[in-house]
């Protein structure tokens, strides 16, 4: 479905959240509409991932709303925040090293507002293992899985809840020239199956092939917001990332 001004999954307004002195959040507003990929972009120490802490509910915000689906969200716990379809993946890895790749799946799948029966979870958790490129695979310890396959296994647990929203923080990082590839394709058909997703990335040649707009973020507040091609030549952007400013 093509997003429409009519149906934003998520409304982020005037979001502040500060620590001691620090405002890492300063004032943001942001909106993601259904169907779409927004990239959430800045300098390292911009806000970003303190952004999906409040977004998801790891943190709470000082002021601001955060509506989702409708739902004003701000302040709610992590787990409620989930259930009501807000998926997140971490900038690093979090997959239980102690479990099968099926048993952290159906982790995820616990948080499903109706309780599943136990064949179904096993069923479900297969299922989302091969949607991820781990079919056949859960049986396999969570520990001996390779890089990129430990963050398909954190993404098939994040959409163990059936999400609407997909925060992704830094997915793609660390991979390399074959699995970005691959990776973005996998980005890419979730957003074919309807997904949204707010993507907090570094890797320029995914922001270009994937999103369709950017917020850029520096010091806790946005600086830019526009497609993707006009946002990367924007001078403001250039010189919050490099520290001067593009010739004309």
């Amino acid at each position: 479905m093509q997003p429409t001004a009519q149906s934003p999954v998520l409304e982020v307004s005037a979001l502040t959240r500060a620590f001691g002195g620090l405002v890492a959040v300063n004032a943001l507003d942001l909106t993601v509409h259904r169907g779409e990929i927004v990239g959430l972009l800045g300098p390292n120490g911009s806000g970003k991932t303190t952004a999906l802490n409040l977004m998801s509910g790891l943190l709470r915000p000082d002021s601001g709303t955060i509506r989702f689906a409708g739902t004003d969200i701000a302040g709610l716990p992590a787990y409620r925040i989930a259930r009501l379809g807000l998926a997140r993946t971490f900038q690093l890895v979090r997959v239980l090293g102690g479990m099968t790749c099926s048993e952290n799946v159906r982790a995820g799948l616990t948080f499903h507002r109706s309780p599943l029966a136990s064949g179904e979870m096993n069923d479900t958790a297969a299922i989302l293992l091969e949607r991820v490129g781990l079919g056949g695979q859960g049986q396999r310890p969570a520990s001996e899985l390779t890089y990129i396959d430990q963050k398909r296994l954190e993404l098939a647990r994040a959409l163990a809840l059936k999400p609407q929203l997909l925060l992704l923080d830094e997915w793609l990082a660390g991979l390399n020239p074959s699995e970005l590839l691959i990776g973005i394709e996998l980005i890419r058909s979730l957003k074919n199956d309807g997904l949204s997703i707010l993507l907090v990335e570094h890797v320029m040649d995914a922001i270009r092939s994937l999103c369709d707009r950017c917020v850029v973020m520096n010091s806790g507040r946005k600086i830019a917001e526009d497609e993707p091609g006009l946002v990367l030549t924007d001078p403001v952007v250039i010189e919050a990332y490099l520290g001067v400013v593009a010739d004309a």
